[in-house]
């Protein structure tokens, strides 16, 4: 086997294994609250590109009006989005996390990095430096990647 092969091997290993639990820890936190999945990847939406309208809810779910504005509808009755007049067009809505969504994402993070804590925890200090320096390189290379050819 090529280096070559072995390190994209080996690299989509710990892909499908951090994504896999990832994925299962956001699903269970997201459980935990009460909220179905599209409901918090709304929230995690706002939080990580900030506040929108709800064509844009719409567009980036692909979902139509009406089923964005009944997610949305539960989220601002539930206190964890607000809806206010969008200043710059006063017939559409914009949309921003409130401070109980807010505390909520944070509270979903944490436990994220917990595992990632623990996960750190069992490998040796020799162990870390090395892994920490893989992923500074690999960090770096995503983060010129996404420069070149960006996604939304």
């Amino acid at each position: 086997m090529t280096d070559k092969l072995h390190f994209s091997q080996t690299l989509r290993a710990w892909m499908d294994a951090f994504m896999h639990r990832s994925m299962s820890g956001w699903n269970h936190f997201a459980k935990s609250t009460g909220l179905s999945m599209p409901q918090f990847s709304i929230l995690m939406q706002l939080h990580h590109k900030g506040p929108c309208g709800m064509s844009e809810v719409s567009e980036r779910f692909d979902i139509s009006a009406a089923a964005a504005s009944q997610l949305v509808d539960k989220l601002v009755q539930s206190g964890h989005l607000e809806r206010a007049e969008d200043p710059s067009d006063r017939r559409a809505k914009l949309l921003t996390l409130s401070i109980k969504g807010s505390e909520l994402i944070q509270q979903g993070i944490e436990e994220r990095y917990r595992w990632m804590d623990d996960l750190a925890n069992t490998l040796s200090a020799d162990d870390q430096k090395k892994v920490s320096e893989a992923l500074t390189l690999l960090t770096k290379a995503a983060k010129e990647m996404e420069i070149v050819n960006p996604k939304s």
